[in-house]
């Protein structure tokens, strides 16, 4: 493990250097020695409640850090003098986990007041949960601040929807400096994902206005998902085989026409994408190696360093 780490830490640092110094590893190894191990305690706690805790917070992640940075902007309540951060945009309301990073943050506040910020917290965290579904175990530097601004509008006018193109897709994690291998990698997080069906309902029933299931869906899947949003509130696991498990299964899935979304599905057919999933279902240690430097990378885009921003003591609320 030590050697997989090195090697991702020095991948890293090749290929990503000017956003990953602004950060350090160990930042809390003196003014809050024992922050990483409170959060996975805590973490490690809620996973044995809840593994579906893993797809919350990486969604948690992704969702902040691509609006405005990684700077906890996500985490803001509504209040009468702000009534629409982030945190109430549509594509925001199916986040969840919102209840863990208080307890985690409640916890360090009472060991280190005003020492760990809730971007950190969000970060290590996933990191936490990713491990424990399975996922790789890696490192992660820390030393981002919390953000002044939520708004609403930035997350809807931001984050993509399911029915991105794959060029789309492409262009959208290429503007944060990432490239094919991390943006598909970053997808696969799907393998412990889930969706309501009003997010691929129409691939089962009436596929862009025909009538007809999605032609490129797998007849099988599509009888099943018909069971599954028979009944209004609907929801199907993105990995219909080891939904809890973080692996490459999903990646096999998409190549035997079964993904769920159909950007998923797109990545598995589009010549852009197509023989990084090949590569990622026939390797399951290069997914996960893949996985960690992007979620690396990921974790430093537009990050607030040094003097910049604040630390919360609410991550619900600016200071």
């Amino acid at each position: 493990m030590k050697i997989a780490n090195f090697s991702v830490i020095l991948l890293i640092f090749l290929i990503f250097p000017v956003a990953i110094a602004q950060l350090r590893f160990g930042f809390y190894s003196q003014s809050c020695p024992n922050a990483e191990t409170i959060v996975q305690n805590l973490v490690r706690q809620q996973f044995a409640r809840d593994p579906s805790i893993t797809a919350a917070l990486t969604r948690m992640h992704f969702h902040d850090c691509f609006v405005q940075g990684c700077d906890a902007s996500l985490l803001i309540d509504p209040t009468t003098t702000q009534p629409s951060p982030e945190k109430t945009a549509r594509p925001n309301g199916s986040v969840r986990g919102f209840e863990l990073i208080d307890e985690i943050k409640t916890a360090l506040e009472a060991q280190c007041p005003l020492k760990v910020s809730c971007s950190d917290i969000i970060t290590l965290a996933t990191r936490e949960s990713v491990f424990l579904g399975g996922g790789p175990s890696y490192p992660v530097p820390t030393g981002r601040r919390d953000g002044f601004v939520s708004n609403l509008a930035d997350a809807e006018q931001i984050l993509p929807g399911p029915g991105i193109s794959v060029a789309g897709m492409l262009g959208f994690f290429g503007n944060k400096g990432m490239d094919v291998f991390d943006a598909v990698a970053l997808l696969g997080a799907h393998t412990v994902g889930v969706a309501s069906c009003g997010n691929f309902g129409d691939r089962v029933t009436n596929f862009q206005g025909t009538g007809q299931p999605d032609p490129t869906m797998d007849p099988s899947l599509v009888a099943s998902l018909r069971n599954t949003c028979a009944a209004p509130g609907g929801f199907a696991a993105l990995d219909q085989s080891t939904p809890f498990s973080f692996d490459n299964l999903f990646f096999s899935q998409l190549r035997q026409r079964k993904g769920i979304l159909f950007i998923d599905q797109r990545m598995a057919t589009d010549p852009a994408t197509s023989d990084v999933v090949s590569q990622y279902a026939a390797n399951n240690e290069l997914f996960k190696r893949q996985f960690a430097i992007a979620m690396v990378k990921m974790g430093a885009v537009d990050v607030l360093t040094g003097l910049a921003g604040e630390i919360r003591g609410n991550c619900r609320a600016f200071n």
